[in-house]
């Protein structure tokens, strides 16, 4: 069920150059509940108009790494954008309003697949992370895959990797591949691929009968996907989707929609 409420900023750093990482409480001390895969929205007014943006939790609840249970945000730089302005410029110890959770793009608990393909681009990636200890789980309880595509311009904008990479050196049944489009790794590990997510699904061998894939991030990646894997057979609700598009306002900044 979701909730109002006020977030605290506690602690930020920048993951890439466009990309802030944010950490805030709950204003009220209350625990903030949420399914791994859901978002928040922020509300706030500029010129007049009352907005709201979207952003994917990236953080779990019971990470032994967050003890106090921040909600974890990552949040794009956009160029003149009405929330980039506001979150660009919150101090810790600050607070802005927020709602949620909201979402279904999140795992299913009556899921029988062999193996999930998660693709991301950008801060499409976030929902991943969150969803890492449940994947663990099920690793260790299904014997299940998972493979994590991502899609980056080039290795600094490769934001979690070390979280993704530690469940791979720990976990032989997690795969963490990178996509880099315009920049190799000096030393590229063997799952690092070059060029664009969706090139890379050929060579993942997309099962209809064994896989479930996880689709989030820019509009045209998402939509590239979702075709190649009905065109290899996937049925439509294997394929989970979340895209990040622009509102209509010129101000605009991030959101979040499930298909």
């Amino acid at each position: 069920m979701s909730e109002h409420f006020e977030l605290r900023l506690e602690r930020s750093h920048m993951l890439a150059d466009s990309v802030r990482h944010m950490a805030f409480t709950r204003s009220d001390g209350q625990p903030l509940r949420f399914i791994p895969g859901q978002f928040l929205q922020i509300h706030f007014e500029h010129n007049g108009m009352q907005l709201k943006r979207s952003y994917s939790v990236a953080s779990w609840n019971g990470d032994p790494a967050n003890p106090h249970g921040q909600v974890e945000l990552a949040v794009s730089y956009v160029e003149g954008g009405a929330a980039t302005a506001l979150l660009s410029g919150l101090a810790e110890g600050h607070s802005i309003a927020a709602s949620g959770p909201y979402g279904r793009f999140c795992l299913h608990d009556a899921d029988l697949n062999r193996r999930y393909l998660l693709i991301a681009t950008g801060t499409g990636v976030t929902p991943y992370r969150a969803m890492l200890p449940l994947l663990e789980q099920q690793i260790i309880e299904r014997g299940i895959q998972v493979i994590v595509l991502f899609g980056a311009r080039n290795p600094g904008e490769l934001m979690y990797a070390d979280a993704f990479r530690a469940l791979a050196a720990r976990q032989p049944g997690f795969r963490f591949m990178p996509c880099l489009s315009r920049e190799a790794s000096s030393a590229p590990h063997d799952d690092e691929r070059r060029g664009y997510v969706q090139a890379a699904l050929d060579g993942l061998d997309p099962d209809p009968q064994s896989d479930i894939a996880y689709l989030c991030g820019n509009p045209n990646m998402v939509d590239a996907c979702f075709e190649a894997l009905k065109a290899r057979g996937l049925p439509i609700p294997q394929i989970r989707r979340e895209k990040y598009v622009s509102p209509p306002d010129p101000k605009r900044t991030i959101a979040l929609t499930s298909v």
